[in-house]
């Protein structure tokens, strides 16, 4: 059975897609995004899965992205930031290699803009992003085995301290 080398965990604006891209870069694998897959299934972005389909069907979509991909892909993976809610992802992730994105909420404003087509974000972004943030901290904090904080950090500098933080089988 394959398996992630890595599995990048964290609130939308932690920078999941841009470290993930550049660790796999300096492992010498592939990266995959989950949302990325989601989107593929749906064959449409995720705003457009929630407005026409739901958040339910959105979540059914993402559990079925997440559990293929922890079975078949064998890189980098990153999770979208809600995947970690469903009870049978976060089993799923036992045993496997997760570093949790850390970031403060001005830093992820910043990078995910108050414009931006996340649907979760649409009323108040800036409180939905802090309830957010909140309500998944603890899920985060248990899952991973390695927490790596991105306020105002270089993505080098992240990337640089997830490598050194991973096991050896994983570098």
């Amino acid at each position: 059975m394959s398996r992630p080398r890595v599995v990048l965990i964290g609130p939308p604006g932690s920078g999941k897609t841009t470290i993930g891209e550049a660790l796999a870069e300096r492992l010498g694998v592939a990266f995959r995004d989950t949302d990325a897959d989601v989107e593929a299934a749906a064959a449409k972005p995720i705003g457009e899965i929630f407005i026409d389909d739901g958040e339910e069907r959105f979540r059914a979509l993402e559990r079925a992205a997440v559990s293929a991909a922890l079975a078949e892909h064998e890189g980098v993976l990153a999770l979208g930031g809600g995947a970690v809610l469903a009870a049978e992802t976060q089993d799923l992730l036992a045993g496997h290699t997760v570093v949790y994105l850390q970031v403060g909420l001005s830093d992820a404003v910043k990078r995910v803009g108050l414009a931006s087509a996340r649907p979760l974000l649409v009323l108040n972004p800036r409180s939905r992003l802090r309830k957010l943030m909140e309500e998944r901290l603890p899920i985060y904090e248990r899952l991973a085995g390695v927490t790596v904080a991105t306020d105002g950090r270089d993505p080098e500098d992240i990337v640089a301290e997830v490598f050194a933080s991973l096991p050896e089988a994983a570098q």
